[in-house]
């Protein structure tokens, strides 16, 4: 597809025998996703390293439970997770209709079971039983974030939030919050430091 970004060889290593799904996903969101509302128009040149493979660097930190995504969007990190992690089943959560359409759309297309797809906002959601972990990518900042996503946890839940560069300036912004829910084992990792063009920073914290 012109102007899409050529795979990287370190796709295959991190999806393993799951690289086919992930080339046609990668595929769909390139063909649909600006039309769409899902990416921007100068996100083709840079979909698979800093989108698919920057979400991919996650799936090793998930447990084989339910993990939620909020804000799911794209897809991103929701679908890209599921294909990767197929022995964990992910709620994905996006408020915005069209969005919504996309996702269970694309996870049909994909076939992938391990998929349910919730309309809702996080702090509307209501989940037939909590959740182990939450993820969450480009969505708000800590602050705001922390009080909307622990309450679909279960007691031992994680939440494991991409970030960007200023993830250290938030946690300190989120100190307030982060005490008011008692989280512990609160820490920012960097993943995937030399293994990929743009490495991945994950908030992780976990609910008592």
């Amino acid at each position: 597809m012109s102007g899409l970004e050529a795979e990287p060889a370190v796709a295959a290593q991190l999806f393993g025998e799951r690289i086919e799904l992930a080339r046609r996903f990668t595929a769909d969101l390139a063909r649909e996703g600006e039309t769409r509302g899902l990416i921007g128009p100068l996100e083709l040149p840079r979909l698979w390293s800093r989108h698919v493979l920057n979400s991919a660097l996650v799936a090793p930190l998930l447990r084989a439970g339910r993990v939620g995504d909020v804000g799911s969007g794209a897809g991103l990190p929701g679908l890209v997770l599921a294909i990767a992690r197929p022995d964990a089943r992910f709620v994905l959560i996006e408020p915005m209709e069209r969005r919504v359409d996309w996702l269970v759309e694309e996870a049909e297309a994909l076939g992938l079971d391990n998929v349910e797809v919730v309309r809702a906002r996080a702090e509307e959601a209501r989940l037939a039983e909590p959740l182990d972990q939450v993820t969450a990518r480009a969505v708000s900042a800590l602050s705001k974030l922390i009080p909307l996503t622990v309450p679909l946890l279960r007691s031992g839940g994680e939440l494991v939030f991409m970030k960007g560069a200023r993830v250290d300036d938030e946690v300190i912004a989120a100190e307030k919050q982060i005490r008011k829910a008692r989280l512990t084992d609160v820490r920012v990792e960097l993943l995937g430091e030399g293994v990929v063009p743009e490495p991945t920073r994950v908030f992780r914290a976990t609910r008592p």
